[in-house]
């Protein structure tokens, strides 16, 4: 079964990838089993969204290699070393390079041409992955054997293209201990963090990923309403996730979405618990789905039944901090203002101090992982230790919370997309309690 913290991992081409092989790029996961039963009707006119946007091609995935080498350029840094990471390796190669004890990487230098690192019994596992990639037919595949080093053979390959000394970057998700002895064993070279470059370029995107970021938005808005309309009294977290399963099923593409009822909305991420709904109960309902390796996120809350006058009063203040932060979202803004905007609006509302009641930071980008570079938080370590400003065509979420422990929470959370010159949310704000998905 997918879970929210599963499809963070979610990327592109294979976007579950086998649990059995963490490099295949043909072998899927199967999708989560699609309960038997009737389908509720709202579910059964949910369209089709799969195959509405295009794959990405290799010539798109050279242009990003070019991109990252131009980013090495400017940071200083003569490579970066790619290992358990596998939306960064699938990102520019299409190659999916998981995590295992046994080091496989992919390795880009500024000044030549990237290359494979893997076991030597896998080389011909790593051809046939290469074949629907930018390197088929010409990447070279350095292979080590058990009784050798694979961070000896990367120290000896980056020598053969003229790296000797200077700042190498490394994944931020590779394993410490690959990390250290890769360090023995290039003690010429520094070693520093590859996110100025992976970061950097993933945190632009262009029209096709933006593209792919639309349309899972659509589709996973479009589920949620069927869902909302399809719900019961008596109905049990479980049963409404047998829903969601039924139209996601309906759409064609693989997504998740976790459900918290009453008290657990006051639980930013919910709990595990039973929890049934009820007459008037307030239900908050959160995560997404993926297209073409891009996933959703999207927070939607709302009521069965009536809402109390508090929860119309917290729903009405979210709503406001949400607006606050797109309105101030902008080219050249730091990133830690649209956190502050959204935050003083919950604040000034009787919601203070700080993170009293607003817990979480007001987003973070959204591409191939669910969570990436950068963060619209205070506390963000991008790329240097100056404060990190917001640029065209970078996309977060925007999902102020107000969170009253014992009694309920409200969360709304759709994508924000920066403009040449504003912001935009890809998916058309929540109305109401009452409206949660009319169109404004």
């Amino acid at each position: 079964m997918i879970t929210r913290r599963s499809l963070l991992g979610a990327s592109a081409g294979a976007a579950l990838s086998t649990v059995a092989s963490p490099f295949a790029l043909q072998a899927q996961r199967p999708a989560a089993e699609v309960p038997q039963g009737p389908v509720p009707e709202a579910i059964a006119r949910l369209p089709s969204f799969a195959g509405k946007v295009a794959p990405f091609t290799n010539d798109e995935r050279l242009a990003r290699i070019a991109r990252a080498k131009e980013l090495m350029g400017q940071q200083k840094i003569q490579a970066i070393v790619l290992a358990n990471s596998t939306s960064n390796t699938l990102y520019f190669a299409n190659v999916r390079l998981g995590a295992s004890e046994r080091l496989w990487a992919l390795v880009i230098p500024a000044r030549a041409k990237p290359f494979i690192v893997c076991p030597a019994f896998e080389h011909d596992r790593a051809v046939e992955m290469l074949e629907d990639t930018p390197f088929a037919h010409e990447a070279e595949i350095l292979t080590w054997e058990e009784d050798e080093s694979p961070f000896a053979l990367i120290a000896s390959a980056l020598k053969a293209r003229g790296v000797t000394s200077g700042n190498v970057g490394l994944d931020e998700n590779m394993k410490f201990t690959f990390a250290n002895e890769l360090m023995k064993a290039a003690p010429a070279l520094h070693f520093v963090s590859a996110t100025p470059v992976t970061g950097g370029c993933r945190s632009i995107k262009d029209e096709h990923e933006l593209d792919c970021l639309r349309t899972a938005g659509a589709a996973t808005l479009a589920v949620y309403e069927a869902v909302y309309l399809s719900l019961k009294e008596g109905m049990t977290t479980r049963d409404v996730h047998n829903l969601v399963l039924m139209a996601y099923a309906k759409t064609g593409l693989q997504g998740e979405a976790s459900l918290n009822i009453d008290e657990f909305t006051a639980v930013p991420h919910g709990s595990r618990k039973p929890q049934t709904i009820r007459e008037g109960s307030i239900l908050m309902l959160d995560d997404g789905c993926v297209v073409e390796g891009y996933t959703s996120d999207i927070t939607r809350t709302f009521c069965f039944g009536k809402p109390t006058d508090k929860m119309r009063k917290v729903f009405d203040i979210v709503k406001a901090a949400q607006t606050a932060a797109l309105k101030t979202a902008r080219p050249g803004i730091p990133l830690a203002n649209v956190d502050l905007a959204a935050r003083k609006v919950i604040a000034d509302a009787g919601y203070g101090p700080a993170h009293k009641y607003f817990t979480h930071r007001v987003g973070h980008g959204i591409g191939m992982d669910m969570h990436e570079w950068p963060y619209l938080s205070e506390n963000n370590m991008f790329l240097d230790d100056r404060a990190p400003i917001l640029a065209a065509n970078m996309t977060f979420s925007d999902e102020p919370g107000l969170y009253i422990k014992g009694e309920f929470g409200v969360r709304l959370e759709d994508e924000l997309h920066i403009t040449a010159n504003a912001a935009e949310l890809l998916t058309p704000q929540s109305l109401s309690l009452d409206e949660p998905f009319g169109k404004a």
